[in-house]
């Protein structure tokens, strides 16, 4: 994993590789979409004002959602830190929710069709959730997913999220036994601007925070790099994620260039029951969201996440069946006013000659006849007398 991509050395400014990743998707987003909406005869602008208002809502509900979820990792860390979006930890359904009801809003008040534009959007959501995901997996390691013996497993290092996560009992997703003993010295307390540190005893040391890793002894650094205190292999559910996002995104592509002038509204139907389900599936593989009991959870022993997926997927099922219900739409202009069908270019021309009786063509008209020289004989002028 490499968290910093670089570092400005006479400013001291890291550039995380997880914020790099996310601005990438963000632009690239954009960038598809108004190329999208130009085809539709729409104001580009139109959406990168969109963009803006739901990258501003998404970010802090994302971040909103992930630090309810997940408060005990930033135990002796400053209290800025909740902010620090750049260093990771973001979920990307509070974004998606809190974004979509900032968009509708924004596009009601300007007037601008919200399934056209909402159909335009999840297009392009997809492909910025693939680059999202991938600086989750070069980040902190966040979203990442089960312990595993696959091949393919990836091992984490020491403070990343995944390590966090199999060090300490996890209550929420009833396990209430670390998955790696990490002896007490690794816990603990720092003084002295936080270059002394004071290791907790094995009573309380689930209680203490873990030493960071500049103050590891090389034996220390050693055991949990190489040794027994290492991570265990996981899931890239990380790279699952991205890999199921790009895929989404080449589906709802196709379905809107077939779908989206005849019935809109309906590639955000089929958004909210592919990214449902395929989110479902992939919460099972992950280990980091809590367990959910609420009075609203469909099933006491499924995550937020899967809750909320499966609600996604009957709304967008409903969202179908009464889209497609409706007669389709027609071709819409650059201000959604209706356009006059076009001929159907299937129907052969008539092969049958012309006939005097069924023409269309109007009448020939007869050559009018020239006026006779008697029927207005010229008048003499008058000669006046002497």
């Amino acid at each position: 994993m490499f968290p910093e991509l670089f570092q400005i050395p006479v400013i001291n400014t890291s550039f995380n590789v997880y914020g790099v990743l996310m601005v990438t998707g963000f632009l690239s987003a954009v960038f598809l979409v108004r190329r999208l909406a130009v085809t539709l005869g729409e104001n580009p602008d139109h959406i990168t004002n969109v963009a803006l208002y739901s990258l501003i809502s998404g970010v802090v509900g994302a971040r909103i959602f992930y630090v309810w979820h997940h408060f005990d990792l930033f135990r002796g860390d400053p209290w800025w830190s909740v902010f620090a979006v750049w260093r990771g930890g973001l979920e990307f359904l509070g974004g998606f929710l809190c974004g979509i009801v900032l968009v509708i809003i924004y596009l009601i008040r300007q007037k601008l069709s919200v399934k056209r534009y909402m159909d335009l959007l999840a297009v392009g959501l997809m492909l910025a959730l693939a680059f999202g995901r991938l600086g989750c997996f070069m980040g902190r390691g966040c979203c990442f997913g089960k312990p595993t013996d696959v091949s393919w497993g990836v091992q984490f290092p020491y403070g990343s999220d995944p390590y966090r996560s199999q060090i300490y009992p996890d209550f929420a997703r009833n396990r209430p036994e670390p998955r790696v003993e990490l002896p007490a010295e690794y816990f603990g307390f720092s003084g002295e601007g936080g270059q002394t540190w004071y290791a907790a005893d094995e009573a309380g040391k689930y209680n203490a925070y873990l030493k960071p890793p500049g103050l590891l002894t090389e034996r220390q650094a050693y055991e949990v790099s190489e040794g027994k205190y290492q991570c265990l292999p996981v899931h890239p559910t990380q790279l699952y994620s991205s890999a199921n996002a790009l895929f989404l995104c080449m589906v709802f592509y196709l379905f809107w260039r077939k779908f989206a002038k005849i019935y809109p509204g309906t590639t955000l139907g089929l958004l909210l029951i592919l990214y449902g389900l395929t989110r479902f599936a992939l919460e099972s593989l992950r280990d980091d969201n809590p367990y959910e009991h609420a009075w609203w959870a469909i099933h006491d022993g499924w995550t937020i996440s899967q809750n909320i997926g499966i609600y996604l997927a009957i709304t967008g099922l409903i969202l179908m069946v009464v889209l497609f219900s409706r007669k389709p739409a027609l071709l819409s202009g650059p201000r959604g006013l209706p356009r006059e069908p076009e001929p159907s270019r299937d129907t052969e021309p008539s092969r049958e000659p012309p006939s005097p009786y069924n023409s269309a063509a109007p009448p020939a008209t007869p050559n009018p006849e020239p006026p006779s020289e008697t029927a207005n004989p010229p008048q003499k002028p008058d000669i006046p007398a002497n």
